[in-house]
């Protein structure tokens, strides 16, 4: 007998009637050159360095989600989100697009001020990343519909004002180099999601904020943010 029902998290998949289950949520640190220098670093081809979200961090396109606890410095940073469909560990580089189901336009939403406390002290950055609601994803399209985007305009914007304008080809480390060197980590499953770091842009939001962003041939994500 089960003690309880554990709620799968998942998203749907874009034109179809079918769900993507969630497994694992990982996401790239300072993977385009223009953000690392806005955040105090300098960007250069050392290895990705990868941190971790809750599966149930996921939020859907169109959702309003209350001001996070804890923080007076909410941040912003939309990315491109890939879908793991295939298992593997230690893949090739020329092999990883295979393990790809898809891709998503995601926000790596960023409690700032308990991060840069995490910085400061050399602590982990859990409670500034991985907190509850904090990646809202919009709807996976199959890679098998439209590819594995390479370049494309990436954006986002608060109250209708742009903040966030870049390109996918600006990445440091692009996805199948990204991936690979995630899976010599971490043995990836069907249903994990990689974020694969944001363009430069990131700043504050405040309570009733409403976010769009998208991601030329990926899909647009919308976002609103409770009032006090």
């Amino acid at each position: 007998m089960k003690l309880f029902e554990a709620v799968q998290p998942a998203v749907p998949v874009e034109g179809t009637d079918k769900i993507f289950p969630v497994h694992r949520i990982y996401c790239v640190g300072q993977n385009y050159a223009a953000h690392a220098r806005e955040m105090g670093s300098d960007p250069n081809r050392e290895p990705p360095f990868y941190f971790m979200k809750p599966a149930d961090a996921v939020v859907r396109s169109g959702a309003t989600i209350a001001w996070p606890s804890r923080t007076a410095n909410l941040h912003h940073e939309v990315e491109l989100v890939v879908a793991i469909g295939k298992a593997g560990k230690d893949i090739a580089a020329t092999a990883t697009l295979a393990h790809v189901f898809g891709y998503a336009v995601g926000i790596d939403l960023t409690r700032r001020d308990l991060q840069a406390a995490a910085k400061a002290a050399g602590k982990p950055w859990d409670t500034a990343k991985g907190f509850d609601r904090s990646a809202p994803l919009s709807a996976i399209r199959r890679a098998a519909d439209i590819g594995h985007p390479e370049s494309g305009r990436i954006w986002l914007a608060v109250n209708d004002a742009v903040r966030q304008d870049g390109d996918l080809s600006q990445m440091i480390w692009r996805v199948p180099e990204a991936v690979a060197e995630l899976s010599r980590y971490f043995e990836l499953k069907a249903g994990d999601l990689l974020f694969t770091g944001t363009p430069a842009g990131v700043g504050p939001l405040s309570p009733g904020d409403r976010l769009a962003g998208g991601i030329e041939g990926v899909g647009e994500i919308r976002l609103s943010l409770a009032a006090r």
